[in-house]
């Protein structure tokens, strides 16, 4: 199973949209919440070169946001990166 880290915010609408798509694979992942450890939001943006939440890292390969995610769920990569189906 791959390692997968979640920069997200409680209220975040696109941050519950890809936590849901990652639960309803049995995805385990670490979720880092930026509105509560505002030091690790700096972090954020230095890795992944953007200021918007969530951003999602699988196996420390930055892939975007909730519509990334989402892209690579229906181009059928999605489930290969996580190590599904192995």
């Amino acid at each position: 199973m791959a390692k997968v880290v979640m920069y997200s915010t409680q209220f975040c609408p696109y941050c519950v949209r890809a936590k849901m798509l990652l639960e309803s694979k049995g995805v385990e992942f670490t979720e880092i919440r930026v509105d509560i450890e505002r030091d690790r939001y700096s972090e954020m943006i230095n890795l992944a070169g953007r200021s918007s939440v969530p951003q999602i890292f699988i196996n420390d390969d930055h892939v975007g946001g909730c519509d990334d995610l989402y892209a690579l769920e229906r181009q059928g990569i999605l489930d290969p990166k996580l190590g599904l189906g192995e």
